[in-house]
């Protein structure tokens, strides 16, 4: 059995929800078969009753239709990757195969193991730096780092949390932190060396494919110090790796609230500036929606008119539809840390996600 993902076995999965999932909510990319709703994993207490919830969601949203399971190294004080690993345990005892699941994660941001300690100062300075895995030099923002070294270490520590030999998305998180501390020759000075460390991971089958998590900096104008550029990062993929680079994947905030990767055309492609979305169409890059429901602030209060034209009776489903159905968006990521949250969002399994059309009357009315 594969220890990543495969065509064959997402495509397995998604067999699983015939005549339950609705079309649309399984989409390919790269040859994969992604749920168009994701489970995200940020927040949330860092205690035992927190992990076991999450632990319950994982096996709750796996056996619901979502075969997308996002988090990060320090999301939780890795407590989070940890309870993936645990649902997977219990996930392969009930018949799913590793090859169903598309695993993602991130590093970039210092974190310690489980809790607080008594010392962070010392801990840090003992367990990163005196033993050298982190240059103090390429230390950004106060606890930002994406050198080679570091992130190969990350890297080995996510693959033992979460319990598998290969991660198939792994991101560097918020890269844009770095350009507070550095100019922009030296931040792709950086990028460069992180992206060559991540292709030999790639080549030794730690990971299929890596990409970029962001924040802010696919959503900025192109005059703010924090702005990316896609096809410069697309382009030093190239450099680093040919056209057969594995660069494939970029997170980003997308909701009814932050639509800039649809709204704003902020990046250049060929002379003209052009929106997130098709940017990425053009250079093969696949963008998965975080905060979908924006930490839970489009949950309530929503215009009447956005459900309505969306066909949804509740908020926090009209904010998920919208995210899961935009041209350009493959997976919606929405926190879930409980199963309740699974079986609430996991509703819309079988309603199709929105044709455009709805879209355009959903943008006539938000600006009437």
């Amino acid at each position: 059995m594969p220890s990543f993902a495969t065509p064959e076995g997402t495509a397995r999965y998604a067999t699983r929800f015939a005549g339950r999932a609705a079309d649309g909510h399984f989409r390919q990319r790269h040859g994969l078969s992604f749920s168009s709703i994701g489970m995200g994993t940020y927040l949330g207490q860092h205690d035992a009753p927190t992990d076991q919830s999450y632990t319950e969601a994982v096996v709750a949203a796996v056996n619901s239709g979502v075969n997308v399971l996002d988090s990060a190294i320090n999301y939780r004080f890795q407590r989070s990757e940890r309870s993936i690993g645990a649902a997977l345990r219990r996930l392969l005892a009930d018949g799913f195969l590793r090859d169903e699941i598309i695993f993602c994660t991130k590093a970039g941001y210092l974190t310690p193991d489980g809790d607080i300690p008594p010392d962070p100062r010392a801990y840090f300075m003992e367990e990163y730096i005196d033993s050298g895995i982190l240059p103090v030099a390429e230390l950004a923002a106060g606890g930002h780092c994406m050198a080679p070294r570091y992130l190969e270490n990350q890297l080995q520590r996510s693959l033992r949390n979460l319990g598998v030999d290969c991660v198939d998305v792994y991101y560097i998180h918020n890269p844009e932190a770095q350009l507070s501390a550095v100019p922009r020759k030296e931040f792709r000075r950086r990028l460069r060396a992180a992206f060559e460390y991540l292709e030999s991971a790639a080549a030794a089958g730690a990971i299929r494919y890596y990409g970029a998590a962001t924040w802010s900096g696919f959503r900025q104008a192109e005059d703010q110090p924090d702005y990316l550029s896609l096809n410069d990062l697309a382009g030093i993929a190239r450099e680093v790796a040919g056209e057969s680079h594995r660069f494939r994947f970029v997170q980003l905030p997308f909701n009814l609230a932050m639509t800039e990767a649809l709204a704003r055309p902020n990046q250049m492609l060929r002379g003209h500036p052009v929106p997130m979305v098709e940017a990425a169409r053009e250079l093969g890059i696949t963008l998965i929606a975080s905060a979908s429901l924006l930490q839970g602030q489009l949950a309530q209060n929503l215009p009447a008119a956005f459900g309505r034209v969306l066909g949804m009776e509740s908020d926090p489903h009209t904010a998920l539809q919208f995210a899961r159905s935009t041209p350009g968006i493959t997976t919606a990521l929405v926190g879930m840390s409980r199963p309740q949250h699974v079986e609430f969002n996991l509703q819309l399994l079988g309603v199709p996600p929105a044709p455009i059309e709805q879209f355009v009357r959903l943008f006539k009315e938000s600006k009437s």
